[in-house]
């Protein structure tokens, strides 16, 4: 309710600023004109076409992200000396932004579709990897000595003992990179889109527009709801595959 309560103070506020002339109108539309173009774009097949462009780099980069990350952070997690050794190197290429990167992406990736994904694994893969060694630190000792007792082998207790603790933690880092992924997929198009398509192309062709502000209005939103429904659908998806883990951790619900 109170999520529901602060949309509507925000929708009421632009709707206030824009029919009142405390902004200019084509600076700011009002909130139902962009609820009115938003509702539009939504029955418009191109438009709709651009929004599966967009979600075509985002799980593609995800899920790229997810088979490089999580293999790399089991082994850097449970090795030390792996892990001295790649920390530097994870510490120093973490903060770099994907964006950033962009312009020496280009001179390799020519497809805006190929580029798209390609930044955003690189972007997404931080969130998987620290997490995932974080859940390796997180396996249980006991359980790890013991079957090392019986006798597993080092690459048993990796699959069998750490791997299916390590899965929670894994499940959470795809959450939040889930975010990330879909901002740098948009923002690559929006910068270097070479007309292949996605959100990123439409908000930028829109904003040439004299009469687009509301259209850019309308795909920002749009863009943000996706986002939340992502956002959403991960988090209950986690909950109810690891529900055990959260009862664990009293955070169930």
């Amino acid at each position: 309710m109170r999520g529901l309560i602060g949309v509507f103070v925000l929708f009421l506020a632009g709707e206030v600023l824009g029919r009142t002339g405390l902004v200019d109108r084509s600076y700011l539309p009002p909130s139902s004109v962009v609820l009115v173009h938003a509702g539009r774009l939504l029955v418009n097949a191109d438009f709709l076409r651009d929004v599966l462009f967009t979600l075509g780099g985002w799980s593609s980069g995800l899920v790229i992200a997810v088979v490089i990350a999580v293999p790399a952070g089991l082994v850097i997690g449970s090795v030390p000396i792996v892990n001295s050794a790649a920390r530097v190197l994870v510490e120093f290429l973490r903060p770099i932004p994907a964006v950033a990167l962009a312009p020496l992406v280009v001179l390799f990736i020519a497809s805006q579709s190929e580029m798209e994904r390609t930044l955003a694994a690189y972007a997404a893969m931080w969130p998987i990897l620290m997490n995932t060694i974080y859940g390796v630190g997180d396996v249980d000792p006991v359980a790890r000595d013991m079957a090392r007792c019986f006798g597993l082998r080092p690459s048993a207790v990796l699959l069998r003992i750490a791997l299916p603790s390590v899965a929670p933690f894994v499940a959470t880092g795809v959450r939040l990179a889930s975010s990330v992924a879909l901002i740098v997929t948009i923002s690559t198009e929006l910068i270097y889109g070479s007309g292949g398509g996605g959100l990123g192309q439409y908000i930028f062709a829109a904003s040439g527009d004299p009469d687009g502000t509301p259209d850019v209005f309308a795909a920002v939103a749009i863009t943000g709801a996706l986002g939340l429904a992502l956002d959403l659908l991960l988090t209950r998806g986690e909950r109810r595959a690891f529900r055990w883990h959260f009862d664990r951790l009293g955070k169930n619900g």
